[in-house]
């Protein structure tokens, strides 16, 4: 009779991780046909589970039957502050044939990382129920959503009332002012976000440098003649937090949208999200990708609103509280 044996990752390792990890996204792309092909390849596979094996401080377990390998786990650190002192396991840090096992791996992988001091830990897990169900079994709760959903094939109007456009340097006054309102609403209940907020001059600073790159389209909401609120689209590989196999095909980004709060109501939100849809669209982008914290009432109703679809769970556990 078989006996599973859970033991450290190791380097030698890496060749059975990928075959699971192959597997792992051909099931996920059952659900989600955007998220990129290229990671069915055993070659493409190898290259992501190899890179975070070889990120600094990266350790993990791996479960095995007799000598087949069916399932692993690798975590990392981040070095920003903002996360605590941490441990991520990214979208390729994880893959098993038993979802129950991943409850045996993290048992095995995280005592070395709380003996480290690292008691903050993420995951991002694709939305398969029952292993978003054995990561809940280990005290994790579902922090941030990643989402996607086809360009728009037809044009799209905003409601009676707004108009929405591409903003201009008159607009940077309000586009700064806007810039603090995300952050703001982030920090209110429930989210209780630990994000830096920026100053009011660092945001016109920064409008003042970037409002002419090309690289983004900036788009403003007016009711009764006043800006209320923006949007900005870009290419998703303008996004670190959008890589390897949570990163779909020539995606256009949803990548920051907000409303004045006393302007709330109107369908700005809707509109201004909308409007990087169809910019996406008619710049040639064939999918768009958005994210956002589940639990900012706003964001987590507008934009599944809007037909995305969450193909992510970013889940979140801190240690000892």
């Amino acid at each position: 009779m078989s006996r599973h044996v859970i033991r450290p990752f190791e380097e030698a390792d890496l060749p059975a991780a990928a075959r699971l990890l192959v597997e792992r996204h051909k099931e996920h792309r059952k659900r989600h046909p955007l998220l990129p092909a290229e990671y069915e390849d055993w070659q493409f596979a190898v290259v992501e589970v190899t890179a975070l094996w070889e990120s600094e401080s990266a350790s993990g377990a791996v479960v095995a039957d007799g000598d087949e390998l069916t399932g692993y786990l690798l975590g990392a650190p981040k070095l920003s502050p903002v996360w605590g002192p941490n441990v991520w396991v990214e979208s390729a840090g994880h893959a098993v044939r038993e979802p129950e096992h991943i409850r045996d791996l993290y048992a095995a992988a995280a005592a070395k990382w709380v003996d480290d001091g690292r008691i903050a830990h993420y995951v991002l897990v694709p939305d398969d129920a029952e292993l978003v169900d054995a990561w809940f079994r280990l005290g994790f709760g579902s922090q941030h959503a990643h989402a996607v959903r086809p360009a728009p094939a037809k044009p799209l109007t905003a409601p009676s009332g707004l108009t929405v456009r591409r903003a201009s340097r008159d607009d940077i006054a309000v586009l700064a002012e806007l810039d603090l309102v995300l952050p703001r609403h982030q920090g209110l209940s429930p989210v209780f976000s630990a994000g830096e907020l920026p100053t009011l001059d660092e945001a016109l600073a920064d409008w003042e440098e970037s409002i002419d790159d090309q690289d983004y389209a900036t788009f403003v909401a007016e009711y009764d003649g006043r800006v209320i609120g923006s949007s900005v689209g870009c290419s998703l590989e303008k996004s670190s937090a959008h890589s390897g196999l949570a990163r779909p095909d020539n995606a256009g980004f949803l990548g920051f949208a907000a409303v004045l709060p006393d302007a709330r109501g109107h369908g700005a939100g809707r509109a201004l999200g909308e409007a990087v849809l169809q910019w996406s669209a008619d710049t040639g982008y064939t999918s768009v990708v958005t994210d956002w914290r589940v639990t900012n009432l706003l964001s987590s109703r507008t934009w599944p609103r809007l037909g995305f679809q969450q193909t992510f769970h970013r889940l979140h556990r801190l240690i000892g509280y």
